[in-house]
C-alpha cells in the first residue's frame, strides 16, 4: 500500500490492486511482447493483469446515508423490502434472504430490521399477565444501547445470564411500542395503549419516549379523560401533565365529574378533587358524582352497593362535599333524600339553612371559589345609529384563535340602543364546520352600551393555533349598539387572541365592527 501523493509526499490515501480481465490486459501490446510467451502458453491459469489505482481520502467522512442516498428501488427490491417490513410485524420471524443487508443503505434501517425478529436474538421476553402473555425476541446490545435498565440487566455487575425474562406487569402492546422506539427510532402511540407505554418507558428509563407519551396525553386531554389522567400523572410523577389535568377539571368540572372516567379514579385522587377550591361546578353535581364513584367502588371491592357500603367506601371523603353550600332546593330534593346522610346530619343541615343560630357541621360550609372568567374585548369603541344594528334572523359571526388552551364559557353581546329590551340569543361555537357548543337563552339589556353575558351550558375547550367560529343569531329589538374600531389582535392576560372575518357572518359583523364584542373564557 503506497501512502504517497503525486509529488511523492506522504499522505493518507488508499491503494488497491485490481485484477483486470484479459480484454483489458491485451490493450497493452508492448508489455505482452516483452513477457515470456512460452511460460504464458504453458500455464493453466487464466491471464491476469495488475493495475495500481490510488484513491485519495477526503477530510470529511461520509456516513452511509450520504454515500447511498435513498432512491426508489426497483420493483423486485421494493417487494422484498415490503415483505421484510411485513415480517417485522409478526413475532418470531426470520429473514431468509442471504443478502438482506444490501436492501437497506443506513445502519438505522438495518437495525430496524431486527425489531421483533428472532434472527440473531440472544434473549426473549415473556410479556404480559398470566393468560395474556406474548413471547418477544430481543438483542441485548441494541437494548442496552437504548436503556440503562437493560444495560444493567445484561452487562451490569449483577447481570444474570438468562435466555428468557418474564415481565408480567407490562402489556405486550406497550412493550412492543418501546422496542420499536429503541430499534427503529420511531414513536408509535395509540390512545388505548399510551398509558401502558408511558409505564414501560418509565420502568426502563427511556426518557424521550416517556416525554412523547406525555405530549400525546396533553394534546388528547379532555373533560372525559382528565380525571383518569390526573390519577395516572400523579402515579408517574409528571407535574406538567398534572397541571394540565387540573386546568381541564377546574374549567369543565361538571363534564369531568359526569364522565365515566371519574368512577375509575383511586380514592386519593377522589379526595384531591373533592378538596379542590377552584372546581367550577354546582355542589349537587359534586355530590352525585361522589355517589356514582362509591357505587363502582363497591363493585371493585365486591360489596353489594347498599347505602351503608357506599358510605363506608366514601369514608371521610363524604365530608369534603360542601353540602351546606348547595341551593336549598338541590339539598331538599337531592342530598336529603339520597339516604347517604344520617337523620341527625339531615336535620342539622336544614337548620343551617334556616336557623339564626347555626349548628356545628362536619361538612365544609364555605363555598368553593370557583374560577373567575376573563373577558377579551375586541372593539375600542361602540356606537348606535338610527338604522343600525338590525336583527332579522341573520347571523353575526367572527373567527378567532388563541395561543394557549382556554375554555370559552360564553360571549358578551350588545343590547338595545332604544331603552330596556329583552333578546333571545342562539349562540354557537364551531371548528371547521363542526359544532362544539351551542345554547339558546335570553338576556335583558338596560339600554346602556354595556355588554351582556350569554353562557354555554358547559365551557368549550379551545386548542391553540386553530381558528374557531363564534356565531350568534339575535331576536329582539331591531336596533342595538354595535362595536367599531375593531382590533385583529388582543392581549388578554397571558392569552393572545387573533380575530378574522367569518364567511358565516350574514349580518355585517366583521373584524372592524359589529356584534360579539367579547369572548368570555377561563384560562
Amino acid at each position: 500500500i503506497l501512502m504517497v501523493d503525486e509529488k511523492g509526499k506522504n499522505m493518507k490515501c488508499l491503494t488497491f490492486f485490481l485484477m483486470l480481465p484479459e480484454t483489458v490486459k491485451n490493450r497493452s501490446k508492448k508489455s505482452s511482447k516483452k513477457g515470456n510467451s512460452g511460460s504464458s502458453s504453458n500455464s493453466k491459469l487464466p491471464p491476469v493483469c495488475y493495475e495500481i489505482i490510488t484513491l485519495k481520502t477526503k477530510k470529511k467522512k461520509k456516513m452511509a446515508a450520504d454515500i447511498f442516498p435513498r432512491k426508489k428501488p426497483a420493483n423486485t427490491n421494493t417487494t422484498a423490502v415490503q415483505q421484510y417490513h411485513q415480517q417485522n410485524l409478526n413475532n418470531n420471524n426470520t429473514i431468509p434472504a442471504p443478502n438482506w443487508q444490501g436492501l437497506y443503505p443506513t445502519i438505522r434501517e438495518r437495525n430496524a430490521v431486527m425489531f421483533n425478529n428472532d434472527l440473531m436474538a440472544d434473549v426473549h421476553f415473556v410479556v404480559g399477565p398470566p393468560g395474556g402473555t406474548q413471547r418477544l425476541p430481543g438483542h441485548k446490545y441494541v437494548l442496552a444501547v437504548g436503556s440503562s435498565v437493560f444495560h444493567a440487566m445484561f452487562y451490569g455487575e449483577l447481570a444474570e445470564d438468562k435466555d428468557e425474562i418474564r415481565i408480567p406487569d407490562v402489556e405486550p402492546a406497550a412493550f412492543l411500542a418501546m422496542l420499536k422506539y429503541i430499534y427503529c427510532d420511531e414513536i408509535d402511540l395509540a390512545a388505548d395503549t399510551v398509558l401502558a407505554t408511558l409505564y414501560a418507558a418509565k420502568k426502563y428509563i427511556v426518557p424521550h419516549l416517556a416525554r412523547a407519551c406525555v405530549n400525546f396525553l396533553e394534546t388528547s386531554l379532555s373533560a372525559k379523560n382528565a380525571c383518569v389522567l390526573l390519577s395516572q400523572s400523579c402515579l408517574f410523577e409528571e407535574p406538567d401533565l398534572t397541571q394540565r389535568c387540573w386546568e381541564v377539571i377546574d374549567a369543565q368540572a361538571e363534564l369531568a365529574l359526569k364522565s365515566e372516567g371519574f368512577c375509575d379514579i383511586d380514592f386519593q385522587t377522589l379526595e384531591s378533587i373533592l378538596r379542590r377550591e377552584t372546581l367550577n361546578a354546582k355542589e349537587i353535581v359534586v355530590f352525585e358524582a361522589a355517589l356514582n364513584w362509591a357505587e363502582v367502588e363497591c363493585q371493585r371491592q365486591e360489596l353489594t352497593a347498599t347505602i351503608e357500603n357506599k358510605r363506608k367506601v366514601l369514608g371521610k371523603a363524604l365530608y369534603l362535599i360542601r353540602i351546606p353550600t348547595m341551593a336549598l332546593d338541590d339539598f331538599a330534593n337531592g342530598a336529603a333524600q339520597s339516604g347517604i346522610l344520617t337523620l341527625n346530619e339531615t336535620n342539622d343541615i336544614f337548620l343551617w339553612y334556616t336557623a339564626a343560630k347555626k349548628p356545628e357541621l362536619q361538612f365544609v360550609s364555605k363555598p368553593r371559589k370557583g374560577l373567575v372568567p376573563q373577558r377579551c374585548h375586541r372593539f375600542q369603541s361602540c356606537a348606535y345609529r338610527s338604522n343600525q344594528w338590525r336583527y332579522r334572523g341573520r347571523c353575526d359571526s367572527i373567527q378567532f384563535a388563541v395561543d394557549k388552551r382556554v375554555f370559552i364559557a360564553g360571549f358578551g353581546l350588545y343590547g338595545s340602543s332604544c331603552g330596556s329590551a329583552e333578546y333571545s340569543a342562539k349562540i354557537e361555537l364551531k371548528r371547521q364546520g363542526v359544532i362544539l357548543g351551542q345554547n339558546l337563552s335570553k338576556y335583558f339589556s338596560d339600554g346602556s352600551s354595556n355588554t351582556f353575558p350569554v353562557w354555554f351550558e358547559y365551557p368549550v375547550q379551545i386548542e391553540p393555533d386553530t381558528f374557531y367560529t363564534a356565531s350568534v343569531i339575535l331576536d329582539g329589538n331591531e336596533l342595538s349598539y354595535f362595536g367599531q374600531e375593531g382590533m385583529t389582535e388582543v392581549q388578554c392576560g397571558k392569552v393572545t387572541v387573533q380575530f378574522q372575518c367569518s364567511s358565516d357572518s350574514t349580518n355585517g359583523t366583521g373584524v372592524q365592527g359589529g356584534q360579539i364584542p367579547e369572548l368570555i373564557f377561563y384560562a
